[in-house]
């Protein structure tokens, strides 16, 4: 019984709550329709405004900045330098080398030419190249005489008078005062005291074939060319120089010709 009487006070409690809750119930429902009916009747309830904090207007209206763009750079390009001529032989040989072709016949014209930068002889004989060497020309201060001389002496076993009888052996000179051609040391750059060195197979070669009064032709560089020298005019020893503004009809004086020095003067190298 008791358990019974529990149950009925129970039920009677949720009556008594839903019967509080069902007024506002209705009251919600009619309040809802009322907010729909205008809404189905195509009007627009109204918006109530509210009151938000609006920030304050800046004064000075805010201008985007311009971007400035970084300058394009051009990658730079890297031109090489030109490179430094290379002063040298065309060819291969070392100090000391040569080259020389022997010949069953050696006639007809002979060119001698020797090129100072480059440390070359080159021998042509009837414009064909027979013979080409390594040379050692004079150094600092005592440079080899650019120029076109003539061999005036020819010597096998010559030895110096101006340079403690140093050996020069086949030697052919070019000029009384001391430059020559002969067979001597050669280190790869100019050393001697202005002749031309040459090896000494190669000066025994040369000597050989050649003559004297031959014309040799010595270059500072293939560049620049050496002025032929004008022949001396020539001289009557009886007359003396022709003097163009003299009367031809006039007899010339007589001249005694000086006798000949018995002993000429020793040429010095």
């Amino acid at each position: 019984m008791g358990f019974g009487a529990g149950i009925r006070k129970l039920q009677g409690i949720l009556a008594l709550l839903l019967m509080s809750a069902v007024p506002g119930m209705v009251l919600a429902q009619q309040v809802g329709q009322a907010q729909l009916a205008p809404i189905q009747q195509g009007q627009l309830p109204q918006v109530v405004p509210v009151n938000v904090a609006t920030p304050p207007a800046q004064s000075q209206s805010l201008v985007p900045a311009p971007v400035t763009l970084p300058p394009t750079v051009k990658p730079v390009l890297s031109t090489p330098e030109p490179k430094p001529l290379k002063k040298g032989p065309v060819d291969a040989l070392k100090p000391g080398q040569f080259i020389w072709v022997k010949q069953d016949v050696y006639e007809g014209a002979m060119k001698i030419v020797i090129v100072l930068d480059t440390q070359r002889i080159y021998v042509f004989q009837n414009d064909k190249l027979i013979g080409f060497s390594t040379i050692s020309s004079g150094k600092k201060g005592k440079e080899t005489p650019t120029g076109i001389f003539n061999i005036l002496q020819k010597n096998v076993d010559h030895k110096s008078n101006l340079y403690s009888n140093a050996p020069m052996p086949f030697m052919q000179r070019l000029t009384w005062d001391g430059i020559a051609i002969h067979g001597g040391y050669l280190p790869g750059y100019p050393a001697s005291h202005g002749c031309i060195r040459l090896p000494h197979p190669f000066a025994k070669a040369l000597f050989g074939v050649t003559q004297m009064g031959q014309e040799v032709v010595v270059l500072q560089d293939t560049s620049t060319p050496v002025k032929r020298p004008e022949p001396p005019a020539a001289i009557n020893p009886v007359m003396g120089p022709a003097d163009p503004t003299s009367d031809p009809a006039s007899s010339p004086p007589v001249v005694a010709p000086k006798p000949a020095e018995a002993f000429p003067p020793e040429p010095s190298v």
